[in-house]
């Protein structure tokens, strides 16, 4: 596989995919998540002599679920929890689970939309920019 391709793989296939880049003495670089509409995407990048391997799978928009990595690369338990935290991604088997608290923010799960989201009521915004998604009263301010 070449540094700029990108292998398209399922939820099922990741730990085995994920061992074998292991095995192969290929060092975790970076998970990135991306909201589209209904639908998570997931890349996992993995380096080997300077040339890059990407792994992509789409997790459902509702209820999203992804097994964790955390056992074979223990690094991932940071990207894992900011998916987590910041696309509502339940993240199963993590090594350390911060339990939604990595990270503190003002909007729970503020990645979780294809909207934007807001932090209050009160934000309006700018000139040109789309609206912001309303937001359940529950969720304003900052969490514990």
């Amino acid at each position: 596989m070449s540094q700029d391709q990108i292998e398209i793989i399922t939820i099922e296939t990741l730990a085995d995919k994920v061992k074998a880049m292991r095995e192969q003495g290929r060092r975790l670089v970076q998970i990135s998540a991306t909201q589209l509409p209904g639908a998570i995407e997931l890349t996992y990048s993995f380096d080997l002599d300077n040339r890059l391997t990407n792994l992509r799978l789409s997790l459902p928009g509702e209820k999203p679920q992804l097994p964790s990595i955390s056992s074979i690369y223990l690094c991932a338990v940071l990207y894992e929890n900011e998916i987590h935290d910041l696309f509502g991604v339940q993240v199963n088997g993590l090594a350390m689970d911060f339990k939604g608290n990595f990270y503190k923010t003002a909007v729970k799960f503020p990645f979780a939309s294809a909207r934007i989201p807001c932090a209050s009521s009160a934000a309006t915004p700018a000139p040109g920019a789309a609206a912001c998604a309303t937001t359940p009263p529950a969720t304003l301010g900052a969490t514990k």
